[in-house]
């Protein structure tokens, strides 16, 4: 791994760049303007640029979000959101056809389609998990006791992530969910970073690509999965576990994955 001062320095060597959204360029509240001043720079560098969300949500509404973050609508032509993946997967009821909604009502786009056959626990085919309950945020405990009779039906995780930042606070993800549902024995589908069906969505096998997020467990395994090169933003998910650069290599080896750069944040 190498530090990278600037992505001037070899944005020449690839055509697609794969860039996370939620801890490179906004943190849930703000956009990170020095990384939309790259995607601004990889744009009129004739460069395409791909943003992969784990959002439990439709890459529209994820659109709708960026643009009230008040992003240029020229940056925003390619998006994909594990809850876009997902969705396509629902409408054809993949899973069965009744399904028990675990998450918060604003991740209701995901089925709007679908919205009638959401039903109870008891009743449904398959959980779809987008989330934790507005308030239930903070209790995973309350997320056992709910599921544990319900381990012979699959949960379809929308959002592979265990965590983000919402700006300094740290906040639980569907991923936590379903890491919950799988210690009670239970199955789950993901849906999403790292998994190889979300990256054949955006790019072909003749582009020369490189991968940019924050998340070790997810956008640096996920560029490792589909053999690509990556860029890991240290300063985002993983920057209360380590206090010194040099430590990267071990927390590296802790994930099991490699990255060929870094950036405490994405800089041109």
């Amino acid at each position: 791994m190498k530090k990278l001062n600037h992505l001037a320095e070899i944005y020449k060597n690839y055509d697609t760049y794969i860039i996370d959204l939620w801890g490179v360029i906004h943190n849930g509240i703000k956009l990170n303007l020095r990384a939309t001043e790259v995607v601004k720079n990889l744009i009129q560098n004739k460069k395409k640029v791909v943003f992969l969300s784990n959002a439990p949500r439709p890459s529209k509404k994820v659109k709708i979000f960026l643009q009230e973050l008040e992003m240029k609508d020229e940056y925003l032509q390619n998006i994909m959101t594990s809850g876009e993946a997902a969705m396509l997967a629902l409408q054809k009821e993949s899973y069965g056809k009744f399904f028990y909604h675990l998450g918060p009502e604003r991740d209701s786009s995901v089925f709007f389609k679908i919205k009638e056959n959401e039903t109870t626990l008891e009743k449904c085919n398959f959980i779809l998990c987008t989330g934790l309950f507005d308030d239930k945020e903070n209790n995973l405990d309350y997320y056992k006791d709910l599921l544990k009779k319900y381990t012979s039906k699959k949960l379809i995780c929308t959002n592979p992530d265990l965590t983000v930042h919402r700006g300094d606070i740290e906040e639980y993800c569907a991923g936590s969910i379903a890491k919950i549902f799988e210690s009670l024995g239970g199955e789950t589908v993901y849906f999403g970073k790292p998994y190889k069906e979300i990256y054949k969505m955006c790019f072909s096998k003749e582009e020369k690509v490189i991968a940019i997020g924050d998340n070790l467990n997810t956008d640096i395994k996920g560029a490792n999965e589909m053999k690509i090169d990556s860029i890991f933003i240290s300063n985002g998910v993983h920057r209360s576990e380590f206090t010194k650069e040099d430590e990267l290599s071990e927390l590296s080896k802790k994930y099991k994955v490699k990255f060929n750069y870094y950036q405490p944040e994405l800089i041109w």
